[in-house]
């Protein structure tokens, strides 16, 4: 379902003279449909900017980051911006550690609205679905989550990313902020979506959600020779 080759990626200090900081150099992932890979490896390697790079965020400097969209192989760190945002919309799911979204928009609204493929009605009734299954009260649904804690945001983001239903799944440390008995019901969810034949990387830091929901490990390694 996705594959990177020979990846690299470095950030430029414009501030400092150009300075050159090598992040991800000759990175190959290969992510298989139905499988979680867990990336692992100390804070400051590069996990979440791999991530961001699947996912688009990043430009890359070198290297191919192989997607199946529509039926065929396509190049995301070729691909035109448009063509990033239609596979966003269909094929690749991200959820970020941090909920960032419209202010004074109701939880609902902000879910649902991820929905594909769903008419209004049935999306607003799926969305309802997945925030009670987070614990989200039905009376929260239609605040603002900028009124609610970090865990809840993280739940309401969450939900936003797995009901749109993508094959291929992101995700940044989804249980960062949450307790046992909600760390739990995520697991619960990365399974089920795993069983549904979604790909799925991500970061875990939790060692217990990774023992969990990881078919295999990908370690990232830090680059210590910055040029």
């Amino acid at each position: 379902m996705l594959r990177t080759e020979a990846l690299d990626k470095s950030f430029t200090l414009h501030l400092r003279d150009g300075l050159r900081i090598p992040v991800l150099r000759h990175v190959d992932l290969v992510l298989h449909a139905g499988e979680c890979v867990a990336l692992t490896g100390p804070s400051g390697a590069g996990k979440s900017t791999l991530l961001r790079a699947l996912y688009g965020n990043y430009r890359v400097d070198a290297g191919h980051i192989w997607v199946r969209h529509a039926g065929a192989m396509l190049d995301i760190a070729a691909a035109a911006p448009r063509l990033v945002v239609q596979v966003r919309a269909t094929t690749l799911g991200y959820v970020s550690q941090f909920l960032r979204v419209v202010p004074r928009v109701p939880a609902i609204d902000i879910v649902a609205e991820a929905a594909r493929g769903m008419d209004p009605a049935a999306a607003r009734a799926r969305a309802a679905e997945l925030l009670l299954r987070l614990n989200i009260p039905r009376w929260l649904h239609a605040l603002p989550p900028a009124t609610f804690s970090g865990g809840e945001q993280q739940r309401v983001n969450l939900a936003r990313g797995f009901i749109g239903g993508h094959p291929v799944l992101l995700l940044d440390e989804p249980t960062a902020s949450l307790d046992d008995t909600n760390r739990d019901i995520v697991v619960g969810m990365i399974r089920d979506a795993r069983a549904r034949g979604v790909a799925i990387a991500g970061i875990f830091h939790d060692t217990v959600v990774r023992n969990a929901v990881a078919d295999r490990v990908h370690e990232v390694t830090p680059l210590l020779d910055a040029a």
